[in-house]
């Protein structure tokens, strides 16, 4: 940002617009209050040289000050480095020549001035006064109005000009300010720096939600559901599935049939081992006691208690031997009902 928009008495310069047409009705009146001389062109030639032509030279050499109001102005110690940096800029060429071209249009309007100021002789507060005051007083005041078009001027040239020339441009010092510039006015103004707000960054609005956009958004964020396949194309996987799972089941069946056939083996072993049971069975209840502590080391016997144990222990020992021997041969038909290792416990 430009520091010269920092500045309050720039601003402040640029109420000079409003002044200057003041200034010139002020002039209109003082015109009007003695009639022209034998020599009215001279006269108001003379006027214009010394009041805005005159003014316009010093003001070429020495620009006006651009803290100064030509009353009060800024002293040289209080002035920040910015001040001297746009104080610097006062001395560009066209700067000056566009402050020199108010001088020019000043002459217009000195001759108009003059020329029709009868009509205001009536609100002149120099009426019946001699023409030599009448022109002595318009000086200054043509002076005054070159001084505030300056001023003017070099405001709004400040005022547009871009940061980076201004930081580029070295700054005047203190001496170089008092020597190289018009400062007029009592060093009493002292105004702190405008304090602007920084533009934040663009921030983009956000989108307003509608209801329509609400309900449309779980559609649009819920997983799709797996699709599920028809029982038609289920059936031929099961089957695919089915096909190799036959294979072990032959498996399984051809190691049943050995197995068959081994438990028949062992059928045969133990029927010719059998025959001699019954004669050991026979021989008195020397055999019960062992099959006592078969039954108690049987893991299934825990289910049962030990007084039912006890009561069908008696009931073994008074059954007969024709009947144990008959049980025998049925369990030797059914293929082996008993393991062949518990056999020879029992013999």
């Amino acid at each position: 940002m430009n520091p010269a928009r920092r500045e309050p008495l720039l601003w402040l310069q640029l109420l000079g617009l409003a002044a200057l047409p003041l200034e010139i009705l002020l002039l209109f009146l003082l015109f009007a209050g003695a009639d022209p001389g034998p020599f009215p062109g001279f006269e108001r030639l003379l006027t214009w040289a010394i009041g805005a032509l005159g003014s316009a030279v010093l003001f070429w050499r020495l620009p006006p000050d651009l803290w100064s109001v030509l009353i009060l102005q800024v002293p040289l110690r209080g002035r920040r480095p910015e001040q001297f940096r746009l104080s610097a800029l006062q001395t560009a060429l066209p700067l000056k020549v566009v402050i020199a071209l108010g001088a020019a249009l000043l002459l217009p309007l000195t001759w108009w001035a003059d020329s029709h100021a009868g009509m205001a002789w009536a609100w002149s507060p120099l009426s019946s006064s001699p023409r030599l005051v009448v022109l002595l007083l318009c000086i200054p005041v043509l002076a005054l109005i070159q001084w505030q078009w300056a001023q003017v001027i070099q405001s709004l040239w400040m005022l547009t000009r871009s940061a980076g020339l201004v930081d580029q441009t070295l700054p005047l010092t203190q001496v170089q300010a008092a020597e190289q510039r018009l400062n007029a006015g009592l060093p009493l103004l002292l105004l702190a720096p405008l304090a602007f707000a920084e533009p934040a960054a663009s921030v983009e609005p956000e989108p307003k939600v509608t209801p329509q956009d609400q309900q449309e958004k779980p559609e649009a964020i819920a997983p799709e559901p797996e699709q599920t396949d028809s029982p038609s194309e289920t059936e031929p996987v099961a089957a695919e599935a089915s096909e190799p799972a036959a294979e072990p089941l032959q498996a399984d069946a051809e190691v049943v049939e050995a197995t068959d056939e081994d438990h028949e083996a062992n059928a045969e072993a133990l029927a010719s081992e059998d025959v001699d049971v019954p004669q050991a069975e026979a021989s008195g209840a020397d055999a019960e006691p062992e099959e006592e502590a078969v039954v108690h080391e049987e893991p299934g016997s825990e289910e049962t208690g030990p007084e039912e144990t006890t009561a069908e222990a008696p009931q073994d020992t008074e059954e007969d031997p024709a009947k144990q021997d008959s049980e025998d041969a049925s369990v030797v038909d059914a293929g082996g009902a008993v393991a062949p290792e518990e056999k020879p416990e029992e013999g």
